[in-house]
């Protein structure tokens, strides 16, 4: 199977507003091509965070709440079984108990109740003692036929969330959600934890003001900063704040002892810790909750309060992350055997990619199938679903999506289920990344109608394309140079750390577990030595002798033994 060729262009460089000129040439024009107009976007300060009052629904929301705490109501909080649902609960429980809160959390097991507040999950909350209010994080804002059954149950709803709707939502008691229809809010990028914060912060303000039992939300930044960056976010300027706050409290170890012991098992120090590694190195040990068992065990170890305990949480997390590793790994390369089988695409000539990857196998674990649509989205730069069965009669499949930039993802499934009435009987999601369930028998046609409406797109959106902010002169390759891009970010989604290009003379290389390329560099215009390291390369695509390479790099700084090199 042909993988498609990247293509490397300069990002698409706006002229430098003369506002930044005061800052160094490189970083003024990687913000200008990152859409900041003004120093003042690049102050990072919790004061500028946008007013939480021009949320929709937050009025009711705040009233109700104040009524539930006031009164002793028993409050539960179902949360979703994703980093950003398990943050999110975890958040409203230490802050509503801060409050003087009646409250515990149930979180779907995706495998017995599928996602959202269910009628059956509202089943589960009344057989375990029924709630007086159900607060959702993450969730809810398709959930009509819960909402309802609550009501039917004399249980009060009020929905927090951030996915997409194209309907009214549910008849709860209050709704706030900035991607629901008629909100004000001006960023719609907060993830499910950071519409959390905001409504938490408003109730803590309140009852402050009022002399109540109140709340320091900003305790629990790093708990909003790590559900953002997992959840993948775009970092415009309103989730900068919240991850550059919240990160910070992790660097200087105010953070939850969760959080503490799950760096401990994955041996990174809490004072290095950048905004991607939220995203890659303590994402992941959450999520392997939600993916291989339940996501119970990753809110325990987040709202743990003595250290002992989250370290045996933080293993128990690690030892699924593991499992979640092998069972990905042999997943992924199940379906790269399914890839390379050409009767699967009809419409593709010899080796051609279709234009969508829709993928499934009776075998595949349902809590594993977003990070191979993710993984096959990657390699071969096409929208991908995978699709696992729900049950063991296969007569159900759940699918996970991932997209390309430019394929919104969620509004193509809604699409098919539009043309194809019955077809798809639960959707949700956003641009990049969605989920969807479907009676087995429809998949086929589903591959069928959903490749005709990703192939109605522009061919150059097949193309990958890596962006790079252009070339670093030889002085420019400094410790000092390399800490001040560090500080510049966060980076993450929608504001990517910087990839500059370059040619450079390779002094020696050497591979390294005959996967690893290891090179020692020097610019062509002198300056010191440097060292470089491509991880998983293929070893069949580089020549045995290198003498110059043509490089797109990030630069970085790599501490061993106490000592820091560029």
């Amino acid at each position: 199977m042909n993988h498609p060729s990247l293509r490397i262009q300069p990002r698409l460089n706006a002229e430098i507003p003369p506002a930044l000129d005061q800052l160094p040439p490189v970083l003024a024009r990687v913000y200008a091509a990152r859409g900041v107009q003004h120093p003042d976007e690049l102050e990072l300060s919790l004061k500028k965070l946008l007013p939480a009052q021009d949320l929709l629904g937050l009025p009711a929301a705040l009233d109700r709440l104040e009524f539930a705490l006031d009164q002793q109501q028993q409050i539960l909080i179902v949360g979703d079984f994703d980093a950003d649902g398990a943050t999110s609960t975890a958040l409203m429980i230490l802050a509503l108990r801060d409050m003087g809160a009646q409250v515990d959390f149930l979180v779907p097991d995706r495998f017995k109740y599928g996602y959202g507040l269910t009628p059956e999950i509202v089943e589960l909350a009344i057989a375990n003692g029924q709630p007086d209010l159900i607060v959702t994080v993450d969730n809810g804002i398709s959930s009509h036929a819960g909402v309802d059954r609550a009501h039917l149950a004399g249980i009060e709803v009020i929905i927090t969330d951030h996915h997409l709707t194209s309907k009214q939502p549910p008849k709860a008691c209050a709704v706030v959600n900035p991607n629901q229809p008629n909100c004000p809010f001006v960023s719609k990028a907060l993830a499910g934890v950071g519409v959390a914060f905001y409504l938490l912060a408003a109730l803590a303000t309140r009852r402050k003001q009022a002399g109540k039992p109140s709340s320091r939300l900003t305790d629990y930044l790093d708990l909003v900063a790590l559900g953002t960056v997992a959840d993948v976010a775009p970092l415009d300027r309103n989730n900068r704040i919240l991850v550059a706050q919240g990160l910070q409290r992790i660097n200087r170890r105010q953070c939850r002892v969760g959080i503490l012991a799950l760096l401990a098992v994955a041996r990174r120090e809490p004072e290095q810790l950048t905004a991607q590694d939220l995203g890659f190195v303590l994402g992941p040990r959450i999520n392997a909750a939600g993916r291989m068992d339940n996501m119970r065990i990753g809110i325990l170890c987040l709202i743990a309060e003595h250290l002992a305990d989250a370290e045996l949480l933080a293993q128990q997390l690690e030892q699924l992350n593991q499992q979640r590793r092998q069972v990905e790994s042999e997943m992924k390369q199940s379906a790269l055997d399914l890839l390379a089988q050409r009767s699967l695409f009809e419409s593709a000539t010899a080796g051609e990619l279709p234009d969508a990857i829709v993928l499934y196998e009776p075998t595949w674990h349902q809590g594993v199938i977003g990070i191979v649509a993710g993984r096959l989205k990657e390699q071969f730069h096409r929208p991908s679903i995978v699709f696992a069965p729900s049950d063991a009669t296969c007569q159900v499949l759940k699918g996970s999506a991932r997209s390309i930039a430019g394929v919104h993802i969620r509004d193509a499934i809604e699409q098919v289920a539009e043309q194809h009435q019955g077809m798809i009987t639960h959707f949700g999601g956003h641009a990049m990344a969605a989920g969807l369930t479907l009676p087995a028998q429809y998949l086929a046609g589903f591959q069928q109608a959903f490749t005709q409406i990703v192939a109605a797109h522009a061919p150059e959106l097949f193309q990958p394309i890596l962006a790079v902010d252009g070339e670093l002169t030889a002085d420019e390759f400094s410790l000092a140079f390399a800490h001040q891009l560090a500080e510049a970010g966060p980076w993450g989604q929608a504001f990517p750390a910087p990839v500059f290009t370059g040619e450079f003379q390779v002094l020696e290389h050497r591979w390294l577990q005959d996967k690893h390329l290891k090179l020692m560099l020097r610019h062509p215009k002198g300056g010191q030595w440097l060292e470089a390291m491509l991880f998983n390369a293929d070893q069949q695509a580089w020549p045995q002798e290198i003498r110059q390479v043509q490089l797109a790099y990030q630069l970085d700084i790599n501490q061993f033994r106490g000592e820091s090199r560029v």
